[in-house]
């Protein structure tokens, strides 16, 4: 099988911001791919030995959580969040950056995911609940940027409903309430591909959909 191998110096910056970067890369008779990306050029995925590939951190984390209450059945909780791109509020599952701080603890992504949690929902983990990894990196759209998401699952155990909280939004973030759904709900937005205001909604919040409906988080604990 043809592998191309990006060198360093087969890379053109074309644009450095605080928040995107994008690259020119250069291969195969002066053919030219683009990447936008949070990455430096020093820490471009394009240019990683596959033994690097293999180790590196992801760029963020989403999270899939899901509340177990009395004498209800499970439900998924998800937000609503206003993403720019779009100028939509979309339905949309708690995520955010892994950060320098992360990077120090054992399972990075988990350590995010927990924090997250809180900021988006209002709930702080304890001994009663699970997290767990469900897949440590997962590419975005690797056409266009290199940007990688971690996976994770809480199941989130209470007696009531009193922590949630959107309070902790920080920086760009906007939310408009929550959404909890039954599994048979789920798999009413999955097949129609739309909330219930008919909005689409982003691949990751498809993963969490599909991960609840399929009943494949019991077995991650």
């Amino acid at each position: 099988m043809d592998t191309y191998v990006i060198k360093k110096d087969q890379v053109k910056p074309l644009l450095d911001t605080r928040f995107v970067k994008v690259f020119d890369i250069t291969y195969d008779n002066d053919r030219h791919y683009y990447d936008a990306t949070r990455h430096s050029l020093d820490d471009l995925v394009a240019i990683k030995s596959k033994e690097d590939f293999r180790n590196m951190l992801p760029d963020a984390v989403s999270c899939f959580v899901i509340l177990e209450l009395p004498d209800r059945p499970p439900l998924l909780l998800l937000n609503r969040e206003y993403r720019y791109p779009t100028g939509q509020y979309l339905l949309s599952v708690p995520a955010g950056l892994i950060d320098p701080d992360d990077a120090k603890e054992p399972v990075p992504a988990l350590a995010a995911a927990k924090r997250e949690i809180e900021e988006e929902t209002g709930i702080h983990l304890t001994q009663d609940d699970t997290l767990t990894l469900v897949n440590p990196l997962v590419f975005s759209s690797p056409g266009i940027t290199d940007e990688s998401n971690a996976l994770a699952c809480a199941v989130i155990r209470r007696s009531n409903l009193n922590e949630l909280s959107q309070s902790g939004a920080v920086g760009s973030e906007r939310f408009d309430g929550f959404i909890m759904l039954t599994a048979d709900q789920a798999k009413d937005i999955l097949r129609s591909g739309r909330d219930k205001e008919g909005i689409f909604y982003s691949l990751y919040t498809w993963a969490g959909l599909m991960w609840f409906a399929s009943g494949m988080w019991h077995n991650k604990e």
